[in-house]
């Protein structure tokens, strides 16, 4: 049998103490002119953006609601009239967007690590990568303050995707090489991934969900199963573990195994299945979705072959605590999980 590494169990490596990170940090000189009798009556905004053409009226809007324009010493607002004498103060702020590949410090549960590669335990409640909404705070800015050198590889070597509220494994490239690789492994439908989900419901014992999924034709925040030829294919397979109750209602733990990784594949397929995830308030049932503040979904399992020394490498997480508390709620043995 080929060799397979089996690290222990998850350990918190607290982010390098350092001192109060610079405030300043893409920080942007304050543009002082004066207006001209031509820019009286003219609407601030406009005004603006003819003097400092460089940024666009969208980003002067944002810092004019944002207090970050006076006029002749005063706060400006939207609908200051402008008469023409006045001195302007602006000063600039990059927009989110700018700043979203700033390191920052985070405390990362490392299960492994070498040269080539590192795997993790993403706690729940954590974005993987910046995006509207979260320019910061993620786990890139923690990966590019824990390891500069990530800067160089693309998207600080993520190469996968957790949901938010999922928790759970996840492998990381520290090398361009080694992220060239793991890509083309998950391309070619490799990496072994086996998840655990907590469902409303008694699904059969086991069996396959194979739809291909694309964004919901009425609701852009979701996805669904769909026959457009955009949607993308996708393919789970799914085995029951266990049964319970929880608030009186049915829930099943199921194991979920991915061949391929699309956008909340299995959220959506065990719903397209009537079992919804319990605590999923986006594709569950919006009068079940207080029983657990999250979806009941850990990625369990994580195997590949490691992209230096080609040789198969496979890893385990314990069930996470808030996870592990609600199969007891349901009278499940999270213990004999295995």
């Amino acid at each position: 049998m080929m060799p397979v590494s089996t690290p222990g169990p998850a350990k918190n490596t607290d982010a390098d103490e350092i001192g109060e990170m610079d405030d300043v940090w893409h920080a942007l000189e304050p543009i002082e002119f004066g207006l001209a009798s031509s820019d009286c009556g003219v609407r601030l905004d406009k005004v603006l953006s003819q003097h400092i053409s460089q940024f666009s009226r969208s980003r002067i809007q944002q810092w004019i609601e944002a207090g970050r324009v006076t006029l002749d010493g005063t706060v400006a607002q939207m609908k200051t009239p402008v008469f023409g004498d006045e001195q302007v103060v602006v000063l600039p702020e990059a927009a989110p967007e700018e700043t979203a590949f700033r390191p920052e410090p985070m405390a990362l549960a490392i299960i492994a690590e070498d040269a080539a590669i590192l795997v993790l335990d993403k706690p729940a409640g954590l974005v993987v990568h910046p995006a509207a909404g979260n320019w910061s705070g993620t786990l890139l800015n923690g990966l590019l303050h824990r390891f500069p050198a990530l800067a160089g590889v693309p998207r600080a070597g993520i190469v996968h995707r957790l949901d938010k509220d999922t928790s759970g494994l996840m492998v990381v490239a520290k090398t361009l090489e080694a992220h060239t690789d793991l890509v083309r492994q998950l391309q070619a439908r490799t990496v072994h991934r086996e998840y655990l989900a907590l469902v409303w419901g008694t699904p059969q014992l086991s069996g396959k969900v194979e739809g291909a999924i694309g964004r919901h034709p009425r609701d852009r925040v979701k996805m669904a199963v769909l026959e457009s030829p955009r949607a993308k294919p996708a393919l789970t397979h799914y085995r029951r573990l266990a049964s319970g109750l929880l608030d009186g209602r049915a829930v099943s733990l199921v194991q979920c195994q991915l061949e391929t990784g699309r956008t909340h594949q299995i959220r959506v397929h065990m719903q397209s299945l009537g079992f919804p995830l319990v605590g999923d308030g986006l594709y569950g049932k919006q009068h079940l979705a207080s029983a657990f503040p999250r979806q009941a979904l850990q990625a369990w399992k994580l195997g590949l072959m490691h992209p230096a020394t080609h040789k198969p490498c496979a890893w385990s997480v314990p069930l996470a605590p808030d996870f592990a508390a609600l199969l007891s709620r349901a009278g499940i043995d999270s213990s004999s999980i295995s």
